[in-house]
């Protein structure tokens, strides 16, 4: 493992939301008992697709426990040293007003990630899905945000974050694209490293360091 590569290719996880990313296919359900049965409805395909029906969209999943996030952080790594397959998975997010948000994800190192995720607490409930999500859109902000790099340290192994940038990320909402809004994210991270001089954002174009420390 030579060095740790660009991630600019996070955005290939996320279709936009022209069309749907899911098919007609018998469900089963995953229910916990925190929850209605039917808010997370979990799908697959002999081909191996995996789909999620989920009746929240992305900006009301729960916030999380920063150690959980930690710890999912982790497991994720693991996974993408380990060099393990993940299935692609589609995501539809139902809506008050009738409407939809479909996600695919289909990148390879997203798919490992989710996959150590969904192993380690599973994703077929809120709280699990809501880990998955915020991991992934914090990933996703990382390689385009520069100015977040002093709380991060890159080895051969992948990545360390501060603990703010987790702290930030496990209670910032969640867009409706299931992204973090940078602008929002640079506020909540403020109140929790004292003293610390946020870097104006760098122009669009400029390549981002790979975290996962997996091979290309």
């Amino acid at each position: 493992m030579a060095e740790i590569f660009p991630l600019n290719r996070t955005r290939h996880w996320r279709a936009d939301t022209c069309g749907s990313i899911l098919i007609p296919m018998s469900v089963y359900e995953q229910p916990t008992s925190k929850e209605r049965p039917d808010t997370i409805r979990v799908a697959g395909t002999p081909g191996g697709l995996v789909t999620y029906h989920v009746n929240l969209p992305p900006e009301a999943l729960p916030t999380v426990l920063k150690r959980d996030l930690e710890r999912a952080w982790y497991a994720a790594r693991d996974a993408a040293l380990a060099e393990r397959q993940g299935a692609v998975r589609g995501f539809r997010f139902a809506r008050p007003d009738g409407s939809h948000t479909d996600l695919a994800l289909a990148d390879r190192d997203a798919r490992c990630w989710v996959d150590a995720v969904d192993n380690t607490v599973g994703i077929g409930n809120t709280n699990g899905l809501s880990l998955c999500l915020r991991l992934l859109a914090l990933i996703d902000l990382l390689a385009r945000a520069p100015w977040a790099h002093s709380l991060l340290h890159l080895a051969r192994d992948g990545a360390e974050f501060h603990p703010a940038l987790l702290k930030a990320a496990a209670s910032q909402p969640l867009t409706k694209e299931a992204r973090f809004d940078e602008t929002g994210f640079r506020t909540r991270l403020s109140r929790f490293v004292g003293g610390f001089q946020l870097e104006a954002p760098a122009e669009d174009g400029l390549a981002a360091p790979r975290l996962s420390g997996a091979h290309p």
